[in-house]
Parts: C-alpha cells; structure tokens; sequence
C-alpha cells in the first residue's frame, strides 16, 4: 500500500495497492541436478517474467529466462547501496536510462561454480535482443520488429573474501548487442559497461558506481554517462535511513542531464513494514522542461503474512 504526494505536478489519486503475485517450485532430479522455476505476475495480472534455473553439480547454474529483469549486465543498473529503492524509482517517472544488455529479451544466464570464493561471474546470451515472451512452439521470437539481433552480457562481482579488505565488494561487467548496420541511422553495436563498489563498516555502507551505454546510432540519444552513489545507516536491527543520488548525461542533438535524489528510511515491525522516501528529480525524462523537474513524497506499507 503506498501513497504519493507530487509537489509540482497533479498527482489525481495518491492511494496505491500492490497486487503482485508469484509462483516458485524447485525439485531435484535423480542425477543431483537441482531445478527451480519462477513465475510473475505484476500489478493487475500483467505477465512479468518466467524463468527456470537448473544447478549442475562441478558445472555451474544455467537460468533460461524468459525476459526476465534483473539477468545479465541489469542487476547492476544501480548497485549502489539504499534502504528501499533507487534515487529514480521511489514514484517519480524520471525516464533516467540504466544498463540493461540482454535481460528484456528472453536469454540464457549461465553462473559457473568452480571460482574461487568470493568471486562471481555470470554470462548471458539471447539469440534476439528484441525478441521476448515467445509461446513454447510459438512463432519465433527473431520476428519481433527492431534492430537488434544477439548479444552478450559478462558480469563479474568480487567480495571481501578476494580483496582481503573486510567490507569491500567489487562489480562490473560489459554488455555487447548486434544491430543492422544496413539501417541508415545505425553505425554500431549498442555496448554497455560498468563498474562500482560497496564498503560496510558498521552501521554504514556507502557505494559509488559509474555506467556507460553507446547506442550504436548517429542521430538521436547516442551515448549515456551514469555515475550514482548512496549511503546507508542501520539505526538499528529494525530502523535504515539512507540518501541516494542517481546522474545520467544524455548524449544528444541537445546534451541534457537528468539527476535523481532520493532520501529514504525503512522501519520494520514484526510482520509490518513502513517506509517513506522523500525524491526529487532535475529535467525528468531528459527535458529541460519546467515540468521536468519534479518532487514526490512516498509513504508504503508492507504486510508479511
């Protein structure tokens, strides 16, 4: 349940009710392999994602998702530390843009497990990029209109346990996806990266992260440049407070630069959580429109039966 409060914009209706809705089952075959399935449901039934994963003994994890978010070079879109959500979505519509690589299209996600501790790496891959949600025996999803054809995502994330520095966790990771050169406007692949770090130290955990995404175009949005940082305190076993700040340069026929700002805390009470996040955001969608530049009061109340 959240409500919000918009200062320079008509907010209609602050009441808001979350009816999300998943399905998760996991079993293990009789050769040691282990599989899990997810499905999601967003608010008002909308389909979400689906995906499977399937762990390999001595291999690794495979996950086929069917554009599922969160995969690939997406996790990361903002890895920065906060107490509820990122400086762009505690309910402004900043249109800021992030990483993404293959994870809106349906993709396979591979995780081996034979890396020392502390160290992650995943790869991603999706034969169409523009391709998602294909039926099983479906049409195909490569007719699905666009530009895009394949691409990759390598993600790496390396803890304490590889740095030796108590606290410290390193990320990154680069994305690469095809597109039709043939096209006038196209001179390129659309390339993603980025990398960040995290550091706790007692009730504190501060982080700072920096992207970038060339769209392979010469007309248009080109090129976007992120950096984000956030820092969290934990009062208590029960109370977070943090400020978190999002900026995004857009590369364009005129250059503009969104920037986000979110300062939040979290209380939890039993079953029971508040929070509330006080946003503001600076030429919203890249405009540099009055209307662009916006702030919104969020309270939500969340219920674990």
């Amino acid at each position: 349940m959240s409500w919000v409060s918009l200062e320079n914009s008509t907010t209609g209706n602050p009441l808001g009710i979350g009816s999300n809705m998943s399905f998760a089952g996991s079993g293990e075959l009789d050769n040691g392999w282990t599989v899990g399935l997810t499905i999601a449901l967003n608010n008002k039934a909308a389909y979400s994602n689906t995906n499977v994963a399937i762990s390999i003994p001595a291999i690794g994890d495979l996950r086929v998702s069917h554009g599922v978010t969160g995969s690939g070079i997406d996790r990361m879109d903002d890895s920065t530390p906060n107490v509820w959500e990122e400086a762009y979505a505690t309910g402004l519509g900043t249109g800021i843009n992030t990483v993404s690589g293959v994870s809106g299209s349906s993709n396979i996600e591979y995780t081996p497990n034979m890396l020392p501790e502390g160290l992650t790496a995943r790869v991603a891959w999706s034969p169409d990029a523009d391709g998602s949600v294909t039926a099983d025996k479906g049409v195909s999803g490569a007719a699905a209109a666009g530009n895009k054809s394949s691409g990759y995502d390598i993600t790496l994330t390396a803890t304490d346990a590889i740095s030796g520095m108590s606290g410290l966790t390193l990320y990154g990771g680069i994305s690469s996806v095809e597109q039709d050169d043939t096209v006038a406007t196209i001179d390129g692949d659309v390339e993603e990266k980025t990398f960040g770090a995290t550091y706790a130290m007692g009730g504190f955990t501060v982080g700072y992260q920096w992207s970038e995404e060339d769209n392979g175009i010469s007309s248009g949005a080109q090129e976007y440049e992120n950096e984000a940082y956030g820092i969290t305190f934990a009062v208590n076993d029960d109370l977070s407070i943090g400020y978190n700040n999002y900026e995004s340069k857009q590369t364009n026929t005129t250059n503009v630069t969104a920037e986000a700002s979110s300062i939040q805390a979290a209380y939890t009470m039993g079953g029971a959580t508040v929070r509330i996040a006080q946003a503001e955001v600076d030429n919203a969608k890249y405009s540099t429109a009055a209307v662009g530049d916006q702030k919104a009061l969020t309270l939500s109340v969340a219920l674990a039966f």
